[in-house]
């Protein structure tokens, strides 16, 4: 490892990452390592890390180098490994503009939860293809203190409980992880979606999420959350023939998701890189050893 090693700072909508540019996938980083860097006293702070490898350089991504060049191996902030992060994927992509990997227009970002379709706007805006939802059968509570609500089951290649609530008070102070039930339902864990109306096809939301805790924004949610709604609101884009768009306000700002009639749903968003360093690596070595 050398003597120092170069990390960016980014986030979108206030869900924020720390960005570790790593071509060939050289650098170590087991869960201690990562949850170091994400610790926000002692660390340089973040909901989750991204970590920016080719494909054909990570042995969980070979198979997709064909499609995308780049691999977002993104880990939460308590350093366990995630799926997908809607988000994340936005400052991913922002970060490959940055370094002159990608340009204005549409790229392709290889991802646990499988290849995604980005577009870069003139205007700043960034636009995910985040796939198609998945509502898997079977009813989930989920519960804060003495409170419970019926929560709708979404999967957007990683795991969703979305609870409509009347006032996103309740949903506490998301610390530690909702309770749910059935425990079969999540066997390994879940973000919980606390979702409020705001107007026609407009509403807001709190998330706790999987080894983060509360963040100030989650896509991957978002979209979730557009999808229970719409179909809550009997707005079904298989079945009425017509793509449904919810403006969904997380705590740091504003996501718009769109979900058409073949399924497939978009979410679009700011990225921003807000700064670039340098990491100590013989301090971090201390976590690898």
């Amino acid at each position: 490892m050398s003597t120092r090693i170069a990390f960016l700072k980014g986030h979108g909508t206030e869900n924020d990452f720390v960005i570790v540019p790593d071509p060939e996938n050289v650098i170590d980083l087991p869960p201690a390592a990562v949850a170091a860097l994400c610790d926000r006293r002692a660390g340089i702070g973040g909901d989750g890390l991204l970590h920016v490898v080719r494909s054909a350089a990570h042995p969980e991504a070979k198979d997709m180098a064909s499609d995308a060049e780049w691999f977002m191996d993104y880990r939460n902030g308590d350093g366990s490994i995630a799926e997908m992060c809607g988000n994340g994927v936005r400052v991913f992509a922002r970060y490959l503009q940055r370094a002159g990997y990608a340009t204005e227009g549409d790229l392709a970002v290889a991802t646990r939860g499988g290849v995604k379709t980005v577009h870069l706007a003139k205007d700043g805006d960034v636009t995910v293809g985040m796939g198609k939802a998945l509502l898997p059968e079977g009813d989930v509570t989920v519960s804060v203190g003495e409170r419970s609500w019926p929560a709708r089951n979404v999967n957007m290649g990683n795991p969703h409980a979305v609870a409509f609530v009347d006032d996103l008070a309740h949903a506490g102070d998301l610390y530690s992880a909702p309770p749910f039930s059935p425990a079969s339902a999540y066997p390994d864990g879940v973000n919980v979606e606390f979702v409020v109306d705001r107007g026609p096809r407009h509403v807001a939301l709190r998330v706790h999420e999987r080894g983060a805790g509360e963040t100030r924004s989650c896509g991957t949610g978002a979209c979730a959350v557009a999808v229970a709604t719409a179909r809550r609101d009997g707005a079904d884009p298989a079945a009425t023939g017509a793509p449904v768009t919810y403006t969904v306000d997380v705590p740091g700002g504003t996501l718009v998701i769109t979900e058409r009639p073949d399924g497939e749903i978009e979410m679009t968003g700011p990225a921003v890189i807000v700064a670039e360093g340098e990491i100590d690596a013989e301090w971090l070595e201390t976590f690898v050893r």
